[in-house]
């Protein structure tokens, strides 16, 4: 086994690592106090080609592989999440099911300008009724000369509601099986179409600078050769998007937590009590080897996932093992460097705030913990 990066994974890193400290550190607490969409920075990920990574060249992306999308995603997370999950979400999830499952047409149109970040693209499967219950999809959609027409609501929804915003793959039910089973498809809802309406954005709790919104559609109409893959195979589509997206969610774990290490190990260093540096304390110091040990950890079973997807070898295990792992430790390690900056770590100002405000819906979003461990227990044999 060879655990250095390659010069292609690293000269990424690096890239990304000064974009994000040059271009979104200055930026960051005013876009989140502010709840304004990034657009300058998703324009300079587009020019960076980071908004397409894992695609192909031949349909506009940057022909790099999954481990590379985690390297950047790691490396935006550590600097500021709603970044991250922008791009994340835009790329696991927006792009992804028309790359899968989209036919020619619909990839010849869509995927040159999602992979260049001139278009966010944008995944509806959660409902008010369907969260860790995926399948239990009340949105329908029905053929009516030669149309799909659509009806049902979404939530929490991640850029679709951007002035950039393209289009949404959503789930729909579409009809029943020869058995009687809800039949689940996917289709592709341009914005702009009439009976498509975003709602207004949420009041989060983190993620402040991300879109994020609920959906409606009322008797909205679209192309019947808007259908994405097979009719009634969009359950097994949504699953495969989830086990793809939770790679990207993991890294984002790992970014976060270790930008949380950064911000406690400088500020350790400098701040002074009883005569000197809190660093030198043995309670501060093991909080801080804790964190960096797990973070060590939890970074290589990331890794491990990019690289059994890139080798084209069953991942959903490994992946579902690195978003539980990953989530849980965000949540300490932002915890842990609050506590070590005392009082300022309860002030705005300081990035430990916002990096603890985020870290939480790690722990939910794309799959609850609680849903990571029966995918875990199931992989298992229990």
């Amino acid at each position: 086994m060879d655990f250095d990066l390659s010069d292609d994974h690293r000269l990424l890193r690096s890239t990304v690592r000064d974009f994000a400290e040059q271009e979104i550190a200055p930026v960051a607490e005013e876009l989140d106090r502010t709840k304004a969409f990034p657009y300058e920075l998703v324009r300079r990920l587009g020019e960076l080609n980071l908004m397409g990574i894992p695609f192909p060249e031949e349909v506009g992306g940057a022909g790099a592989d999954t481990l590379a999308y985690a390297i950047a995603v790691e490396e935006l997370a550590r600097i500021d999440s709603s970044v991250a999950i922008t791009l994340c979400a835009h790329t696991s999830l927006g792009t992804q099911p028309i790359y899968l499952f989209g036919s020619p047409e619909q990839r010849a149109e869509w995927l040159p300008k999602l992979t260049a970040g001139e278009l966010l693209g944008a995944f509806g499967l959660t409902e008010p009724e369907a969260g860790s219950d995926a399948g239990n999809v009340q949105t329908r959609a029905t053929l009516d000369g030669g149309e799909w027409v659509v009806d049902g609501a979404k939530q929490f929804i991640t850029n679709a509601g951007t002035e950039i915003s393209g289009c949404v793959v959503i789930t729909a039910q579409t009809g029943t099986d020869e058995r009687g089973r809800k039949e689940i498809s996917n289709i592709l809802v341009p914005n702009g179409t009439p009976g498509y309406e975003q709602g207004t954005p949420y009041r989060k709790m983190g993620w402040n600078a991300s879109d994020t919104r609920p959906l409606t559609f009322t008797d909205c109409r679209v192309p019947e050769e808007n259908l994405v893959g097979p009719r009634g195979d969009g359950f097994k589509q949504f699953l495969r998007v989830l086990d793809i997206g939770r790679i990207g969610v993991a890294a984002m774990g790992v970014g976060l937590a270790q930008g949380a290490l950064d911000e406690a190990l400088k500020y350790a260093k400098e701040r002074k009590a009883f005569g000197q540096q809190i660093s030198k304390f043995q309670a501060i110091q093991a909080k801080l080897a804790d964190v960096a040990t797990e973070i060590a950890a939890a970074r290589l079973l990331t890794y491990h996932a990019a690289f059994l997807k890139d080798q084209r070898r069953d991942f959903s295990l490994v992946a579902a093992q690195a978003k539980l792992k990953t989530g849980r430790l965000a949540v300490r390690a932002t915890e842990e460097a609050v506590q070590i900056h005392g009082g300022y770590g309860y002030i705005e100002e300081y990035p430990v705030c916002r990096f603890y405000r985020d870290a939480k819906i790690l722990t939910i979003g794309e799959g609850t913990d609680e849903v990571q461990q029966m995918v875990i227990a199931r992989a298992l044999g229990a």
